[in-house]
């Protein structure tokens, strides 16, 4: 017997019987129905009630008791099934919530007999339907009750006090009940202006009441409303989930994702239904296959891809106690628990779990891809159109394909499946004939390269000709993260790349990183051919000009590829990844030049940005040392593009104009100390006298007296340390400064993306710790700060500080900043005590909540060696708001003097590093004290903690 087409004939509507009560039982729950929610039993009970409690109020409050306890034991008892039950079956999470809907349904009909029983008018009619996901059947534990109240025309007195009698009874309950009550002819109405009603519409179920009025509405909806409309459904369909993607900023390996709403979520796999269902009037999904929409093993990616995001939801919904559907960080461990993962050697068991989330959202991806070109080829969703992206040079549209390719549907397709298989490496070319024609794949092809892995063997990978072509990929068609985002999915990367496959779909359990490990490597690619694009020459100056200039770019790529494939191993992952890179790069064509420079930059891959973002740049040690360990120019320049791609690869707003300055102002000194042989004497390019002779130019209409005062004023760090602009600031701020006056001045530093504020005041012991713990409560996170004491015992420092987003803090908060500085100088703000406060508050709040989950270990190094002048003390840690304050306190206890701050932060991850000097103005040389000063810092760290919880 042949199958069925998609869009053959549709059902005729059933016969109904002409009246009676209608209602459609949910089956192959989880336990069994009346261990759920018995309603002969109920109804028994408010019979019961009718005699022992004549006053219909007593029986409500009575009822409304019942019906709560019930309720709470009907949850628990499919709670307590749940995780069993998904051990001995994977589809358990379909009976489960089956079984929560037919809970709800005892609810909702009991509270409905109710209000109609004992009412006057009981002649009229009524019935009650399930819209929505209720209407499916499918319920998580906490999931909205959408309501359908149908009745024959007009909204009767009786019928307005049946609808209120039922919603106070169910929002007793503590359900989120939405409702409507219409008429056939208003549900008809409506549902043609509102594509989101007619889809309610579309999956609704009847819960109780008249019959022939239910099999009215049936038949008005597929007749009048349905038929000959599957085209403008479709369309409308689409177009919303394009704008739910977008609003989940389009991406499914995004960290945090929703289950239900987000890309490859369950609202995707519903959606692929509803369609199928408007066009042909099916109830099962098991029709997907016999329509031939998906082959078996497709359709049962479908089925396994919703069974594992439902049981997923309904533990979310049972953990949070809410209708919670965001997958946040603070709950990922529990789920995975729930759900049965372990750790392992290498990996946390919520980053195996984590892995298995984002296999299903894949393949939700495939099986959408897949459903879209089946209604392409039937006509009644338009072909995809070509972007602006695959219309640039290179990438133009081609009508003539290469042999053994051709065009269906508007998309890349295979003339003869035999042929192409005949040559092994067509599993190759089927990619960059996509890319050199602008084609998206066929599904009929991506099905074939996916039931053809295993040719892609070690006799495969060592084929000059398939290394060639995948270079050509990377290199020669100027989008390479559109081959190798499909590659991925479809397991062709990681058979090419067999170390790849281990970092597929992997999590890093951190509130940094915003996506899977494979996916921020193309990420960190699809930036890279942007840049060579020309297309953020604004935003990415530098990065830009060295690729104009010329550049190794297959290094470059290959290190791009490469640079996190050593993660997930239980060890450094910079050099485990450099061991790897050898092999790969040698295997896919690299000389022994190209293949030593890949090795390095894998290896050195964090060095740029930890240089950057930890270490003071006004130091001559720093850019001295980071110098000698690049030893050329060829190796900054790869770094700096590679460091850049690495950091806007993170997550939407993690790169940001103060990352930005600090790499460039890392590049341009070190690119200067290697073109002029400065390795060993960098101070040149740090030289206080000719900072000096600047001031002199920038003061010449200054008496020549006050010049002189100014420049002896101030420390040569002073000079070398800070522009010409902050100098000039400070000296007109120093001008005839009371000893109890306090002046700041603050502006926007656009090209570091921070507020600078600059104080000057009568220099106090611990005056850093102090002016950072104010900065804190008035809730501006320093970025950078300097110090420095003149010789007449005033006090110049300067701080860079954000906002809580990272954005520079505003102008408008500074009067409020001021008076707790007059505060913090008069001894009326305990600085300590306030802080306390304000952290207890923020760990209130849900984003600190979500990364408690976070290991976070405490790491402090004291180094002797990257500065001349200063000990740098390297605490790493997790942020919190008095951190810095406690970290400078306990420094200032220890008798010492901070000049600079470097603070970064990585998520819940905070770095700290000081630059200090004992009172006698020398490093910390002392070994017991090294030690001791570590101790006391990682009891700050201890007790803040602690009493931000208390």
């Amino acid at each position: 017997m042949a199958r069925r087409t998609l869009f053959g004939t549709r059902k005729k509507s059933p016969v109904r019987p002409a009246s009676g009560v209608c209602i459609e039982p949910l089956k192959d729950l989880l336990i069994e129905a009346d261990q759920i929610f018995c309603e002969r039993s109920m109804a028994e009970q408010v019979e019961a009630w009718q005699s022992a409690l004549p006053d219909r109020a007593a029986r409500r409050a009575a009822l409304a008791q019942e019906l709560a306890e019930r309720r709470g034991s009907g949850m628990k008892r499919i709670a307590d099934r749940l995780v069993p039950a998904m051990q001995e079956t994977p589809y358990a999470a379909q009976k489960a919530v089956r079984s929560y809907a037919h809970l709800t349904d005892g609810l909702v009909r009991t509270a409905l007999a109710f209000a109609l029983a004992g009412r006057e008018g009981a002649g009229e009619r009524v019935t009650l339907a399930a819209v929505g996901g209720y209407g499916r059947g499918e319920m998580a534990p906490h999931s909205d009750v959408d309501l359908l109240f149908l009745v024959p025309s007009t909204i009767s007195p009786w019928m307005e006090g049946v609808i209120e009698d039922t919603l106070y009874l169910l929002w007793d309950l503590k359900l989120k009940v939405g409702h409507a009550c219409r008429s056939v002819k208003d549900c008809i109405r409506l549902g043609r202006e509102d594509y989101t009603i007619r889809t309610a519409l579309l999956e609704h179920r009847f819960v109780y009441g008249d019959a022939e009025l239910a099999g009215t509405l049936k038949d008005s909806l597929w007749n009048d409303l349905f038929d000959g409309t599957g085209r403008d459904f479709i369309e409308a369909k689409l177009a919303e989930r394009d704008e739910r993607n977008r609003r989940q900023n389009g991406n499914r390996y995004l960290l945090e994702p929703n289950v239900k709403e987000g890309k490859g979520g369950l609202r995707d796999l519903q959606t692929l239904f509803w369609i199928v269902k408007y066009l042909h009037r099916v109830e099962d999904p098991r029709e997907l296959v016999n329509l031939d929409v998906f082959r078996i093993e497709e359709f049962e990616k479908f089925v396994s891809a919703e069974s594992f995001l439902w049981s997923v939801r309904c533990h979310l919904h049972l953990l949070t106690g809410r209708a919670q559907d965001q997958l946040h960080f603070d709950v990922q461990t529990d789920v995975a628990e729930c759900l049965g993962y372990t750790n392992s050697q290498d990996r946390l068991a919520v980053e195996h779990f984590m892995q298995d989330y984002f296999r299903h959202a894949t393949d939700v991806g495939e099986l959408t891809r897949i459903f879209l070109t089946k209604l392409e080829a039937q006509h009644v969703k338009r072909e995809p159109m070509v972007t602006g992206l695959l219309r640039t040079a290179g990438n133009r549209l081609k009508n003539r394909l290469s042999p053994g390719f051709t065009r269906i549907h508007g998309r890349l397709a295979i003339s003869s499946d035999a042929e192409f298989l005949d040559d092994p490496l067509n599993l190759l070319r089927l990619f960059e004939e996509a890319l050199r024609s602008g084609l998206l794949l066929h599904p009929d092809a991506m099905r074939l390269v996916a039931a053809n892995l295993h040719r892609i063997d070690d006799e495969f990978r060592a084929n000059p000709e398939a290394n060639r072509i995948f270079l050509s990929l990377l290199l020669d068609h100027g989008n390479p993260e559109r081959a190798l985002r499909r590659m991925n999915e479809l397991g062709v990367l990681g058979m090419f790349i067999p170390e790849f496959r281990r970092i597929v779909a992997m999590m890093q359990f951190s509130s940094y990183h915003h996506y899977t490990v494979d996916e921020h490597t193309i990420q960190c690619l699809s930036t890279l051919s942007q840049i060579e694009r020309r297309e953020l020459v604004e935003d990415l100056p530098v990065a830009s000009q060295i690729l104009a200039q010329g550049i190794n770019r297959k290094v470059l790529y290959v290190a791009l590829l490469l640079h996190d494939i050593g993660k997930g191993l239980n060890r450094d992952h910079s050099q485990a990844g450099a061991e790897i890179a050898i092999d790969v790069a040698r295997r896919i064509g690299l000389d022994e030049a190209e293949t030593d420079l890949v090795e390095w930059l894998v290896a050195n891959h964090l060095l740029m940005s930890d240089t950057a973002q930890k270490r003071d740049l006004s130091d001559p040690r720093t850019v001295a040392d980071f110098a000698r360990h690049l030893g050329n120019r060829t190796r900054l320049k790869l770094l700096t593009v590679l460091t850049v791609c690495d950091i806007r690869g993170v997550g939407p707003d993690v790169w940001n104009n103060w990352k930005a300055q600090l790499l460039r102002n890392l590049y341009s000194l070190t690119h200067r100390t290697l073109s002029e042989g400065l390795v060993d004497n960098a101070a040149a390019l740090f030289g206080a006298s000719e900072a000096r002779e600047t001031f002199r130019q920038a003061a010449n209409d200054w008496p020549p007296e006050r010049i002189e005062a100014e420049l002896a004023r101030q420390p040569d760090g002073f000079w070398s340390g800070l522009s010409v602009d902050v100098q000039m600031t400070f000296a007109t701020m120093l001008d005839d400064i009371l000893t109890d006056e306090i002046r700041t001045d603050a502006v926007l530093d656009d090209e570091r993306g921070a507020t600078r504020i600059c104080f000057a005041m009568l220099h106090h012991p611990g005056l850093f710790a102090r002016i950072a713990g104010t900065l804190a409560i008035a809730g501006a996170n320093v970025v950078d700060a300097k110090t420095f004491t003149s010789t007449d015992g005033f006090a110049t420092a300067i701080f860079w500080v954000q906002d809580a987003d990272g954005k520079p803090y505003e102008k408008s908060r500074l009067s409020r900043l001021r008076k707790l500085l007059d505060g913090m100088t008069s001894g009326e703000l305990d600085t300590g005590k306030a802080l306390r406060d304000r952290d207890r508050e923020k760990r209130r709040t849900p984003s600190v909540k979500r990364e408690r989950k976070f290991s976070i270990p405490t790491a402090i190094t004291i180094d002797n060696d990257g500065s001349d002048i200063c000990t740098i003390v390297e605490v790493d840690t997790r942020d919190r708001p008095g951190l810095l304050y406690d970290l400078a306190r306990v420094q200032y206890n220890a008798s010492l003097s901070i000049t600079s701050a470097v603070i970064a932060t990585y998520g819940a991850q905070a770095v700290d590093v000081f630059y200090v000097k004992d009172m006698f103005g020398l490093k910390l040389h002392s070994k017991a004290r090294c030690e001791s000063l570590k101790r006391k810092l990682q009891d700050a760290i201890d007790k803040g903690g602690s009493q931000a919880t208390q």
